[in-house]
């Protein structure tokens, strides 16, 4: 604990409580119903659910591996993160998607298959399958965070990465189970405050060391981090990555299929708890809004861990030839260690030198003796700088003690926001869409929500073994967004913008998609994330064609049902040609502006990201360029898409609304 003093330790401890003792207040009220526990009663305000994204894409683990690139590439770091950091899947909810789940009345995802497909074995089945799909993600997201974790509080607290990441996420799985939605929404509320106090303080601090020195920024990164390029915000077809990184070289190439990606799976997304939660189909747009204004502060953040963290490396290593050295050394002394061993290992050797003589006296003899126990722990795998422990370096190097406490809270409040986000997502697919309806249809209240309970630690025992198999935080989020999730995206995006889609094509492309992806890891574990993504995409949509015109279409019933009540755009014609004349108007009308304020949204954020970060390094002449785009992507939003939401109905948003007897959800016998 040498490196957290008294008040340090006693913020976190008074934080850690006080989310504790909020999860068992809140534990009545979200007990109250299976929708109080996982929407809030749909009576939640618009802005408490979009502030709430602030917190829930601002955790410990994707901070890290954010500031990592941003550290090695300036901000062209942002479009490595197009992934999913940079969560530009953000415009397509705010645009059209939240509203067209919110139409449903549906409480989760799953539950919605049955609206889409309707209660038939193959719909039944499309449910089951939502919900395991969703499950595996989650349990992929939380070895994610177990990385990350790890690798975070390791650098401050002498224990094992394994058992650091144990000890927060117990903390966080104990209040997730207590409190519900309502816990993830007010609590998120409270740590944004804690992050905006965090990203105040180091702009500041990046902000007074730059004006402290006296040299080029831009020499000074290049020297640092080999970039000669650092300052640049043009996402080159080739940029230098130090070893481990190779695989982003060809950013242009990256950024495009990225980009892909997330368009893909934004026409495929909405099935979040804040849209089938929130109160009326235009509140879910302009939730998203703040949401997307709300994690805007995020990036000048990062970019301040960034800057800071290149002085600090610059200081300690003047010549970082001395990392290679140290990597031979501590291979020396600890023998054969694998890249996903590599932390865990380093540090239990650090805290059982007994066992390993002559281990510390040989590093210091390169590393020298000051600030030795930070030094160790910022050598790669690779004899290089580890980028993705920059975050923590910069805290325990730069930041005083007592404030230092302060931020570790705000980096812990962001990591439980998106942990209970993420845990109370899958839990309602879980309860909802399999115990309930198919295990124990006559579950009472008590049983369901002690059914959670259970279905949380499932989770989080499986994200641990996973962890224990991943490289480091890059690998396992490459896997993640470009592998295991890769299968599903054409099967979302034709769930709304295609009638023939149908639930034989929701199993066969699923189950080609989750099965390769896990073949993948296993047998290919190393291939590149763009041929992940290619190879899975392709083969499923393989399985979708053959899945849709193998079996008979969905019900007649069922999709004009669905096209009524939802409104999607696609290819949905013999349903659209059922419409009035003025229905039809309406549609096309809606259909416009959603469709042409989709890419200068997709502009408007990435700018609204660039500018801080631009403005921060003082990037002048990048600066001036994208701050007019964002000016003028803002202006064009108003018209095209603020002036066309409709207006805010309390309830149900299809008053009158009677599911067809094909499609009425399941109910207790």
């Amino acid at each position: 604990m040498q490196y957290l003093n008294t008040v340090d330790l006693s913020v976190i401890f008074i934080y850690l409580a006080v989310l504790v003792c909020m999860g068992f207040y809140l534990k009545r009220r979200a007990s109250a119903s299976l929708e109080d526990y996982f929407l809030g009663g749909k009576k939640l305000p618009w802005w408490a659910l979009g502030i709430t994204g602030t917190a829930q894409w601002l955790d410990i683990t994707g901070t890290m591996i954010i500031v990592s690139f941003l550290y090695m590439l300036g901000p062209r770091g942002l479009f490595i993160e197009f992934r999913g950091g940079a969560v530009l899947v953000l415009t397509f909810l705010m645009v059209y998607i939240g509203k067209w789940h919110r139409r449903s009345n549906c409480m989760t995802g799953a539950e919605w298959n049955i609206y889409r497909f309707g209660s038939t074995a193959g719909g039944q089945a499309t449910r089951i399958i939502a919900a395991l799909l969703v499950t595996l993600t989650t349990i992929g997201m939380l070895a994610y965070m177990v990385k990350g974790v790890g690798l975070f509080l390791s650098m401050f607290l002498d224990y094992t990465p394994n058992q650091c990441a144990a000890m927060m996420i117990l903390v966080a799985t104990i209040y997730t189970m207590m409190s519900g939605f309502y816990g993830v929404v007010y609590t998120d509320i409270l740590q944004t405050c804690i992050i905006m106090v965090a990203v105040v303080a180091i702009v500041i601090m990046a902000v007074l060391q730059l004006n402290d020195y006296g040299g080029s920024l831009a020499a000074l990164a290049e020297q640092v981090t080999g970039n000669g390029r650092w300052m640049s915000s043009i996402p080159h077809a080739k940029v230098t990555l130090p070893k481990g990184y190779e695989a982003q070289q060809s950013l242009i190439m990256f950024a495009f299929f990225y980009m892909l990606r997330n368009v893909i799976a934004g026409m495929g997304s909405g099935a979040d708890p804040k849209y089938f939660g929130a109160r009326n189909e235009r509140e879910c747009g302009t939730l998203s809004y703040i949401n997307g204004l709300s994690i805007m502060v995020r990036w000048p953040m990062m970019m301040g861990f960034a800057v800071l963290g290149m002085f600090m490396i610059n200081k300690m290593f003047p010549d970082q030839g001395v990392m290679n050295d140290s990597a031979v050394i501590i291979r020396q002394h600890l023998g054969d260690i694998s890249e996903s061993d590599w932390e865990e290992r380093v540090t239990y050797a650090m805290r059982h030198t007994d066992k390993y003589p002559g281990f510390l006296e040989d590093l210091k003899g390169v590393l020298g003796e000051q600030d030795l126990n930070t030094k160790i722990k910022l050598v790669s795998y690779h004899g290089t700088v580890n980028p993705e422990r920059i975050l923590p370096a910069v805290l325990l190097y730069k930041i005083p003690p007592g404030f230092r406490g302060l931020l570790l809270i705000a980096l812990l409040a962001a990591s439980m926001s998106t942990f209970d986000m993420t845990v109370n997502l899958a839990t309602g697919f879980f309860t909802r869409d399999i115990y309930q309806a198919y295990i124990r249809r006559r579950a009472k209240n008590r049983e369901l929500i002690f059914a959670s309970y259970g279905f949380i630690i499932f989770m989080v025992i499986f994200g641990f073994g996973l962890a224990q198999y991943t490289k480091n935080i890059n690998d396992i989020w490459n896997w993640v967004i470009m592998g295991l999730t890769a299968g599903g995206l054409l099967g979302g995006v034709c769930r709304l913008c295609w009638w023939r889609f149908n639930a034989g094509g929701v199993i066969v492309s699923s189950a080609i998609g989750v099965v390769g992806a896990f073949i993948q890891r296993a047998v290919y574990p190393d291939l590149h994330a763009v041929l992940q993504f290619v190879i899975l995409t392709g083969i499923s949509f393989i399985g979708l064609l053959i899945g849709t015109y193998a079996t008979p279409p969905t019900a007649d019933k069922v999709l004009e049902h669905f096209y009524r009540t939802t409104r999607p755009f696609g290819l949905w014609g013999p349903y659209k040609k059922r419409l009035t004349p003025e229905e039809r108007k309406a549609v096309n009308r809606e259909h416009f502006y959603d469709i042409i304020s989709l890419p200068v949204g997709l502009l408007w954020q990435i700018t609204l990201f660039l500018v801080p970060m631009q403005l921060l390094i003082r990037s002048w002449t990048s600066f001036w360029v994208t701050l007019p785009i964002f000016i003028i992507c803002q202006i064009v939003l108003y018209f095209t898409w603020y002036k066309q939401l409709p207006p805010a109905r309390e309830g149900v948003e299809n008053p009158g609304y009677i599911a067809p007897d094909s499609i009425k959800k399941p109910q207790p016998d």
